[in-house]
C-alpha cells in the first residue's frame, strides 16, 4: 500500500518540474516587460539581473508554504489519501492550464490558477465525504476555508482597478514633470526621482522579501519592522547624493539602473511569492507522507492530516533547487518571451501591426473616453491646456534619438512601471491583502501606457481589447482550474492509481501538443515580422526585390490554397477543403498585413525613388484581390460539402480538372517570369489568360444547358457559376499584377517613369 503512495509522492514532484518551467514561462513578463519593452540592457543582462533575483527571491519562499497545506482548506477534516487526491488533481490541472495559455501568449496568474484549483479539487472530496454520510451540502463550510477564498478574490478584483489608476496617475505627474525630451529634464530631477524610486523598490524588498525569508533571524526582521521609516529616509538620501555624485562624474543613467535594480526586486518578489505556487502543493504532499510513514499501521482512508495545519519551515536548499530550476526556464523557453511580447505589443508608444481586433466594446469605452475628455478640458483655461498638450508632445526625431534601437517606450516609463508595481504590492503585502503579482504589474503598464498616450486614436480600439481579452483570460483561468480539478479529484477519487497514470499522459500529450501550436504560431509572427523589417531608405531595386519576394510568396500560397479546393470539392473530401479554409484564412492575414505597412514601406522610400512607389502599391492591390477571389472559391466550396449538398457531377468535374491545370500553368509562368526579371514572354502570358476565359465561357454556356435540363441542383448551379466567376476574376488580376510588375521593373531602367493602364476591377458575374 505505502508503495503506491511513494508513487503518488513521485509524480507530485515530476509535476512540481514542468509546473516550475510552465509558470516561470508565464510569470516571466512580471519583471522582464519594463526592462525589455525599454531596452534597458541587451536582453542576455536582463536575464542575468533577473536571475539573480530569483535565485535570492527563492530562499525568501519558506513562510508562505502554508497556502497549500491549509490555507484555503481544512486538513484536519480530511484524510492522507483524499490529500494526495486534492494535490495530484492540483498539479495536474496547474501544468495543463499554464501551458495553454504560455502557449498563446496570455499573461494569467500563477497564484490565482494555483488557488481555484485547490478549491475546485477540495470541494469534489468534500462534496464526495458529505455525499457519504449525514452531512448536507450546508456543511462544506466545515471542510472550506471560504472566507479566506473570499478575501483572495476581493483582493485581486481590487488590485486590477487599484493598480491602473495609481499607474496612470504616477505616469501623468512624471510625464509633466520630464516630457519625452528625457536626458534635458534628467540634469534637474534625475538624481531626486533615482533617490525616490529606489528606496520605493527598496523598501519593497524588505517588506515583500524580509518577511518570509528562511534565513533572516527573528531579531533581524524585528529590527527591520522596528525601524523602517528609518530605513528608508536614509535610504532617500544616500541613493540621491550618491546618484548625483555618479551622473556628474561618469554620465550615470539612471534610469537604466533604476529599471535593472526594479527587475531584481520584481524577479526576487516573483520567487518569494510565486514559487509556492509551484512547489508548495508537493512539499504539502511529502509532508503528508511522512506523517503517514511514521505511523505504522495507520489506515490512509481514516488517517486525518491535522498535523499539516503546524507551521513548517522548508529547507534553504530544497528552495535553491527550485529557484535553479527557474532560473534556467528564464534562459530557455520560448514561451515566456511570447507571454512578454503580449504585454510589451499592448504599452508600445509607437504604431504598427496590432495583435488583436477591435471590438463593440473597446469602440464604445473608446468613444466615451473621447467624450468625457472633451468634457474635461472645456473646463480648465487654455493656457493651462496648452501648457499641458506641450509636455505631452509626441517624442521627435530628438526625443526618439535618445531610446535604444527597437524599445517599445522609454526608461522613464519603464521605471514607473517598476516603482509603482514595486511599491504596490510592497504596500498590500503589508497590509496583508492577498495580490496577483501578474495582475498588478500588467495593469501598472497598462496604465502607465494610458497616460503616456501610446493608445491613441491609431492603436487605442486594438489595445483595449488586447487589454480586455487578458483580463477575460484571468476570469477565464478561476473558473477554468476550479472545474478542471473538481473533475479530476472526482477521476483520481474512483480511479486510483490508472486514472493518475491517464491523467499524467494526458498532461504530457498535451503539453506535446501546445508546444506543437507554439511552434507554428511563433514561425508564422517570424514570417510576418521579416515582411515588416526594413534596414535604412529604399531605393527603387530595394522594393522591387521586396515587392517581387512578396508576389511570388503570395502566388504560390494562392495556387496551392485553389488547388487543394477544387480536389477537395470534386471528392467531397471535408478534410482537405478544412485545410484549405485554414490556408485562406493565412493568406487573408498575410495579406492584410501587407496592406496595413504599406504607408511604413512608403515613408522609407529614397527621395529618387518616390515615383515607383505607386506601383507597389497597385502590386499589394492585386494581391488583395487575388486572396479574395481565392476566399470567394474557398469558403462557399467548404460550406457546400459541410453541409452535405449534392456534389459535382462528372461532367463539372472534368471541367474543372481542366481549369485546374489551367490555372496551375499560369501561376507557375507568372511567377517564373517575376522571379526571373524576363518579361519577354508576356504575350504568351496574355494568350493563355484569353484561352483560360474562352475554356470558363464555355463551362458556363453548358452549365447553362444542364440548368435547362435539370441535370443538376439549385445549390450545385450557384456554387458552380460562383467558382467559374472567381476563376475569370484570379486570372485578370493575376495579369494585371503581372503588367504592374512589368512596369515597375522597366521604370526602373528609365529615365523617365512610363505606366501602362491597369484593368479595373471586374464584374462579379
Amino acid at each position: 500500500m505505502e508503495s503506491i503512495y511513494v508513487i503518488f509522492v513521485a509524480v507530485l514532484f515530476i509535476l512540481a518540474a514542468s509546473d516550475l518551467m510552465v509558470g516561470v514561462a508565464n510569470d516571466a513578463v512580471n519583471f522582464l516587460n519594463s526592462a525589455v519593452g525599454a531596452r534597458a540592457a541587451t536582453f542576455r543582462t536582463v536575464l542575468i539581473v533577473a536571475s539573480l533575483g530569483v535565485l535570492i527571491g527563492a530562499t525568501f519562499s519558506s513562510g508562505l508554504m502554508e497556502i497549500a497545506r491549509k490555507g484555503l482548506f481544512y486538513p484536519g477534516q480530511f484524510s492522507f489519501n483524499e490529500v494526495i487526491i486534492i494535490f495530484l488533481a492540483v498539479m495536474i490541472t496547474d501544468v495543463i492550464l499554464l501551458d495553454v495559455f504560455n502557449t498563446f501568449g496570455l499573461p494569467t496568474s500563477t497564484t490565482v490558477s494555483i488557488v481555484f484549483e485547490l478549491l475546485g479539487a477540495s470541494v469534489a472530496i468534500a462534496i464526495i465525504k458529505i455525499s457519504g454520510s449525514e452531512q448536507t451540502i450546508q456543511d462544506i463550510g466545515q471542510y472550506i476555508n471560504s472566507g479566506k477564498a473570499l478575501a483572495i478574490i476581493t483582493g485581486i478584483l481590487v488590485s486590477v482597478a487599484v493598480a491602473f489608476s495609481i499607474g496612470a496617475l504616477v505616469q501623468y505627474i512624471t510625464r509633466v514633470i520630464f516630457t519625452f525630451n528625457i536626458r534635458y529634464n534628467l540634469r534637474y530631477f534625475g538624481s531626486l526621482w533615482g533617490g525616490i524610486a529606489i528606496t520605493g523598490i527598496t523598501y519593497f524588498i524588505l517588506i515583500k522579501g524580509a518577511k518570509g525569508a528562511s534565513f533572516i533571524t527573528p531579531e533581524t526582521l524585528d529590527y527591520i519592522q522596528n525601524h523602517t521609516g528609518r530605513i528608508l529616509m536614509l535610504s532617500l538620501i544616500a541613493w540621491t547624493v550618491l546618484l548625483q555624485v555618479m551622473m556628474m562624474l561618469f554620465r550615470l543613467n539612471i534610469l537604466k539602473v533604476i529599471v535593472l535594480f526594479g527587475t531584481f526586486a520584481l524577479a526576487m518578489a516573483f520567487a518569494g511569492n510565486d514559487l509556492v505556487n509551484f512547489i508548495g502543493v508537493p512539499l504539502a504532499g511529502l509532508k503528508a507522507f511522512q506523517i503517514f510513514a511514521s505511523t505504522p499501521g495507520a489506515d490512509p482512508n481514516t488517517l486525518l492530516m491535522t498535523a499539516l495545519a503546524e507551521d513548517v519551515k522548508t529547507e534553504t536548499w530544497m528552495l535553491l533547487i527550485a529557484g535553479i530550476v527557474m532560473a534556467i526556464t528564464l534562459w530557455t523557453s520560448k514561451k515566456a518571451r511570447s507571454v512578454i511580447e503580449t504585454s510589451v505589443d499592448l504599452s508600445r508608444q509607437t504604431e504598427g501591426a496590432e495583435r488583436f481586433n477591435s471590438s463593440i466594446l473597446s469602440r464604445n469605452l473608446v468613444r466615451g473616453a473621447m467624450t468625457i475628455s472633451s468634457a474635461f478640458d472645456r473646463f480648465l483655461p487654455d493656457r493651462v491646456n496648452n501648457w499641458l498638450e506641450q509636455r505631452f508632445n509626441p517624442p521627435d526625431e530628438t526625443t526618439v534619438a535618445q531610446m535604444p534601437e527597437g524599445a517599445a517606450f522609454d526608461m522613464m516609463r519603464a521605471s514607473v512601471n517598476l516603482v509603482v508595481a514595486s511599491m504596490l504590492i510592497a504596500l498590500g503585502t503589508s497590509l496583508k491583502l492577498p495580490l496577483s503579482t501578474t495582475y498588478v504589474t500588467f495593469m501598472v503598464a497598462m496604465g502607465t501606457s494610458l497616460s503616456d498616450r501610446a493608445w491613441g486614436r491609431e492603436s487605442a480600439v486594438y489595445r483595449i481589447t488586447g487589454v480586455l481579452s487578458v483580463i477575460g483570460g484571468w476570469f477565464f483561468t478561476a473558473l477554468a482550474a476550479f472545474t478542471i480539478a473538481l473533475l479530476a479529484a472526482i477521476l483520481l477519487f474512483h480511479g486510483g492509481i490508472i486514472a493518475t497514470l491517464a491523467l499524467v499522459a494526458l498532461a504530457g500529450f498535451l503539453i506535446y501538443r501546445t508546444h506543437r501550436i507554439h511552434l507554428r504560431r511563433t514561425s508564422e509572427r517570424q514570417a510576418s515580422e521579416l515582411l515588416d523589417t526594413i534596414d535604412g531608405e529604399m531605393s527603387t531595386e530595394t522594393i522591387i526585390e521586396k515587392c517581387s519576394l512578396t508576389i511570388q510568396q503570395v502566388m504560390e500560397q494562392s495556387l496551392s490554397i485553389f488547388n487543394e479546393t477544387l480536389m477537395g470539392l470534386m471528392d467531397e473530401d471535408r478534410k482537405t477543403l478544412k485545410n484549405a479554409k485554414s490556408g485562406s484564412d493565412e493568406l487573408n492575414v498575410l495579406t492584410k498585413r501587407l496592406k496595413n505597412q504599406i504607408n511604413n514601406t512608403l515613408s522609407h522610400l529614397r527621395e529618387d525613388s518616390v515615383e515607383s512607389g505607386h506601383f507597389y502599391v497597385q502590386a499589394i492591390d492585386y494581391l488583395r484581390e487575388i486572396n479574395h477571389c481565392i476566399s470567394y472559391i474557398t469558403i462557399p466550396s467548404f460550406e457546400h460539402v459541410e453541409n452535405n449538398h449534392r456534389p459535382m457531377i462528372p461532367v463539372q468535374i472534368e471541367e474543372l480538372s481542366r481549369l485546374n491545370g489551367e490555372i496551375s500553368l499560369l501561376f507557375n509562368e507568372i511567377n517564373g517570369m517575376i522571379q526571373k526579371k524576363n518579361f519577354s514572354d508576356f504575350d504568351m502570358i496574355v494568350t493563355r489568360q484569353v484561352n483560360i476565359q474562352r475554356i470558363i465561357e464555355d463551362a458556363r454556356k453548358k452549365q447553362v444547358k444542364r440548368i435547362k435540363n435539370s441535370e443538376t441542383g439549385t445549390r450545385n448551379s450557384i456554387l458552380y457559376l460562383n467558382v467559374l466567376a472567381e476563376i475569370k476574376n484570379l486570372t485578370l488580376y493575376s495579369l494585371n499584377l503581372l503588367k504592374s510588375s512589368r512596369d515597375f521593373a522597366l521604370t526602373a531602367r528609365q529615365p523617365k517613369p512610363q505606366s501602362e493602364t491597369q484593368q479595373t476591377r471586374p464584374d462579379q458575374t
